[in-house]
């Protein structure tokens, strides 16, 4: 089918996200007028280049019928529509029975995004993964199901809801109350008739959307966006505060499986079942370890996605549109800016999302749009002209604007977003200052301070609740016994003292600006409660990245300090105070005001109760002066030379597995220990663990997985290496009688793939939580060069604690006339005898995917990748009752090697090799494949024994009952 060249077409909604598609629509060539039913203030105003005046028009059409009608009328050549609630009215149906295409999919298709238990049966009869659901009509019943499962849930209405129809409960009688406000009150109407309750998923949500034709699906970069209202994730769920694309967290993998696993099924599913889904297909995915899985289906684009989406699409979106009614995508160039990224930031109306008032009269758009130089639109969402005059827009809705930029990174992009929405307001305007923060790199924090450090709690606090992206590289304080320094000690955040007294001031200020160089400098530098004046060899080297805080509204009371400056307010009759944020310049309090915060002086207020309000302000201010410096917003754009990045190595990575697991590591917390990541060094209380510090030993194991990880490596199978490691360092601490208390992992890597690492780390915690040590912290190196692509190496370290009466071996207490020798069985190879082991399966060619060949039923890999038999939790209790007198982990040397490491000299010890079995795939390896010496054997393999213990014969028996009742 060919295209008209000069066509009509209609848009249907009154969103930003309408406006973005007809600011689109717009720049087509086959595009001769575009109608809008029934638009908003910004597509009434806007005026494309080089088209006629009446190029766009605002038109009021409502049902069905009157939209038939119109597009007979006009000759409507394309609808296409925003807002699910006419595709769930049938709007598509409709127009194909009168030939007019619509981008949309039909009421049917639709009931992915309308009818949420229709959308989850889909999923489950198409294998799309999603999470654990059920469906109810009666609320009784779906009580009864939320007390009966274990994990958390959401409850969601199923029908429509504007997009608020679901309920994140955080107890049981929260999730029984939810029911209630749906199914019973009907907060949400007839939606409310029908609820799905599913499992709360857990990870990192994404926007993902795609074009569909009913069988092929073009997707669009993914996009983040920002439900709750206020900054640090505050407040309540919106449509949307702002957004981002592409996301730089997504992984190829993960975009690559969310196509084929979720959006491609959808569609073929739809064909299958006789409803082909037409139009744009979003569906909202959470990240979860185990893989993406749907959170839910959208028929239409997204709100605010649209707004960053759009800009990129380099395609022209009639023709897109075109060739998804028409059934021919597959043959449609679709192309999005590879170079760009998008943010969007919203302008929302006071008391949004709640109620809100109307009719406030905006300004600014223009001048907005104009210090974008280009690369700034401001789409309309909640706006109105005025009485028909198209000159003075005033306030329709909650969200009222969406500020859009481009640009080559995603922190030019909110920057230049950020500064054009400055140019904008109306009254009761407000929008949230983080957007995309989380994404940027992390802001390194130098800390001046010479006081309490008040101010820093709340920084340390938001940094641990993740609502700021930022470390605090270091603290420095030029009073020894400052409370600053100790709070930092509670946190394990590192700290100097470094003394003033009698120094000038620029030779203390070379000694900090020494400090802050020898922990790789700092981003920013913040001065709390810091009694010193700095010289200027701090303010030169810091120029533009120091910032104060002063516990007045400067210029007032410049120059005063702590209490003074509030008695000096309450003195002074003020009806206001507050604090403000300056850059640090030469003249004391005499910088570039940055941020200032307000509140009022009560007449019954002392200078402590001013203090202590004020004081809560400046680290709210701080926190903001933090974010708008991330963001680039404190100093001007200037080149920074080279970077990290371009040597290869990604900061973003790193800050991105950490932040995936954390989880794991927070899981083996144990007593004694947290298992809280990001501080310097981790913290382990003896007493916490039971153990009395004089009568304790201290015993360390450190160990690899040798050539182990090249298997797992070519076979990509990682989250079993980590079990291996552990066992290696925690078995041998065991050996000596110790319970292995905390443990530390080192990765490195030439470049870090972030999924890869977590499947690692993962599988170190859950060793570590099977052996009852805590995983506290450890090392992620990514240095490019000196590993091969898709290469990494770990080492572990475990600690653990014996009394010293009970450590192990008892030399002097093992007899041959008394003493037996039990061995507990191995899981497989465990961790060594690898090198030889990969030399025989390459030199006769044996692929490890394939069929085991001493057992067809069996993958020869899992076999190989078998993880070594962690011995903590059937050995353990029997070293504390003082039945084992030795134990010896057989690891590299063999059985012949490691049991004479824990008997006496004039003792050896006869192993039966007919009371156990050696596993099959090391007989296959050492007899079939090898033809090995029994000796080479011997010394090479654990030949099935993974431990070895000796015991006294008095206590055989019960110590094989209790090893037997473990097993």
């Amino acid at each position: 089918k060919t295209m008209a060249s000069s066509s009509k077409v209609l848009v249907l909604g009154s969103g930003g996200r309408e406006h973005a598609l007809v600011w689109k629509l717009s720049q087509s060539k086959h595009v001769e007028a575009i109608y809008v039913a029934p638009g908003n203030g910004g597509t009434a105003t806007f005026q494309p280049q080089g088209r006629p005046a009446n190029f766009i028009q605002n038109v009021s059409l409502r049902s069905n019928a009157e939209i038939v009608s119109f597009c007979e009328q006009n000759a409507i050549k394309l609808v296409v529509v925003g807002p699910e609630d006419y595709l769930a009215a049938g709007i598509s149906d409709a127009l194909q029975s009168i030939g007019v295409p619509c981008f949309g999919p039909s009421a049917k298709a639709a009931q992915l995004e309308s009818s949420k238990a229709f959308s989850k049966d889909f999923m489950k009869r198409h294998n799309i993964p999603t999470a654990e659901y059920r469906n109810f009509t009666d609320a009784a019943e779906a009580k009864k199901y939320v007390d009966s499962v274990s994990h958390s849930v959401v409850i969601k209405a199923s029908g429509l809801a504007a997009g608020k129809g679901v309920i994140l409960p955080q107890t049981k009688a929260e999730a029984h109350a939810a029911i209630d406000e749906i199914m019973v009150k009907k907060a949400f109407g007839d939606a409310g008739n029908e609820v799905v309750i599913e499992e709360l998923l857990i990870g990192e949500e994404a926007s993902f959307l795609a074009f569909c034709d009913g069988s092929t699906v073009v997707p669009m970069p993914p996009a983040q966006d920002h439900k709750r209202a206020l900054d640090g994730d505050q407040g309540l769920n919106t449509g949307g505060m702002g957004a981002f694309a592409p996301s730089p967290s997504i992984l190829a993998e993960t975009k690559y499986r969310v196509l084929t696993d979720i959006l491609q099924r959808a569609v073929d599913g739809m064909k299958q079942e006789g409803t082909p889904f037409v139009g744009v297909l979003y569906a909202g995915v959470m990240i979860t370890k185990d893989g993406p899985k749907t959170l839910e289906f959208n028929c239409r684009f997204g709100d605010p996605e649209t707004q960053v989406l759009l800009p990129l699409l380099k395609s022209d979106l009639y023709e897109v549109a075109m060739a998804c009614a028409q059934g021919r995508l597959a043959s449609t160039e679709v192309v999005f800016d590879p170079d760009m990224v998008a943010a969007t930031v919203v302008a929302a109306s006071a008391g949004y999302p709640g109620s809100y008032p109307k009719g406030k009269v905006i300004s600014g758009v223009h001048d907005a749009e104009r210090r974008g130089a280009g690369s700034v639109i401001v789409f309309h969402a909640g706006t109105a002209t005025e009485s028909g005059n198209k000159n003075l827009l005033v306030t329709s809705g909650g969200r009222v604007l969406a500020v859009t930029a481009v640009a080559p990174s995603l922190r030019t992009a909110l920057q230049r977003s950020y500064d054009a929405i400055q140019e904008i307001s109306f009254d009761g305007m407000f929008y949230r200052n983080d957007i995309g923060c989380k994404k940027l790199p992390a802001v390194r924090l130098g800390v001046l301070g010479s006081t309490r450090g008040t101010d820093l709690q709340f920084i340390i606090d938001a940094i641990a609740s993740k609502s700021l992206n930022a470390e605090i590289t270091l603290v420095i304080s030029n009073v020894a016994d400052a409370y600053i320094l100790e709070r930092c000690k509670q946190h394990s955040i590192r700290a100097q003292h470094i003394p003033s007294k009698g120094k000038a001031r620029e030779d203390f200020d070379r000694e900090v600006l020494a400090a802050f160089e020898a922990q790789g400098g700092v981003d920013l530098v913040l001065l709390i409660g810091f009694m010193r004046i700095v010289s200027p060899v701090l303010v030169n080297a810091y120029k533009g990245s120091m910032i104060n805080v002063h516990p007045s509204l400067l210029p007032e009371f410049a120059g005063g300090m702590d209490t003074n400056v509030h008695e000096a307010v309450i003195k002074a009759g003020k009806k206001e105070t507050g604090c403000t944020i300056h850059f640090v310049d030469k003249e004391v309090d005499q910088g570039a005001i940055l941020i200032q915060k307000r509140c009022i002086v009560e007449p019954t207020d002392t200078a402590d109760s001013l203090k202590a309000r004020v004081q809560a302000l400046e680290g709210v201010a701080f926190i903001e002066a933090i974010r708008l410096f991330q963001q680039g917003r404190l100093v001007p754009p200037s080149a920074k030379g080279a970077t990290y990045s371009q040597a290869g190595v990604n900061m973003e990575r790193g800050d991105l597995l950490v932040e995936k697991i954390k989880p794991f590591a927070k899981a083996t917390a144990r007593s004694g220990a947290d298992s809280e990541l990001g501080g310097f060094g981790a913290l382990f209380d003896l007493a916490a663990a039971g153990y009395d510090s004089k009568e304790t030993l201290l015993v360390s194991g450190t160990d690899g997985v040798g050539t182990k990880l090249l298997l797992a490596q070519q076979a990509k199978k990682h989250n079993t290496i980590g079990i291996d490691l552990v066992a290696m360092c925690v078995n041998d601490v065991l050996a000596q009688g110790a319970e292995p208390l905390f443990f530390l992992d080192y990765f490195a890597t030439g470049k870090l793939q972030v999924e890869e690492a977590a499947s690692v780390i993962e599988g170190i915690a859950l060793g570590c939580k099977e052996s009852g040590c805590a995983l506290v912290g450890g090392e992620t190196a990514e240095m490019p060069g000196m590993y091969s692509p898709g290469h990494y190496d770990l080492a572990g370290f475990a600690v653990g604690a014996v009394r010293r009466s009970q450590v192990l071996p008892r030399y002097k207490d093992i007899s041959a006339d008394t003493d037996v020798a039990i061995g507990l069985s191995s899981s497989g190879i465990h961790s060594n005898g690898y090198s030889l082991v990969r030399h025989l399966i390459s030199k006769h060619n044996f692929d490890i995917m394939a069929a085991a060949p001493y057992d067809a039923s069996r993958i020869l890999v899992d076999d190989l990748l078998a993880p070594t038999k962690l011995y903590i939790k059937p050995v353990l209790p029997l070293m504390k009752k003082g039945l084992i007198k030795a134990a010896a982990h057989i690891t590299g040397g063999g059985l012949t090697e490691n049991i004479p490491r824990v008997i006496p000299d004039n003792v050896v010890v006869e192993l039966d090799a007919s009371k156990w079995t050696m596993p099959p795939v090391m007989r296959w390896l050492a007899c079939d494949l090898g033809n090995m010496e029994h000796r080479e054997i011997l010394r090479t393999f654990n030949c099935g024994l993974g431990m070895v213990l000796i015991v006294d014969k008095a206590v055989a028996d019960q110590v094989l009952t209790f090893l037997h009742s473990a097993e």
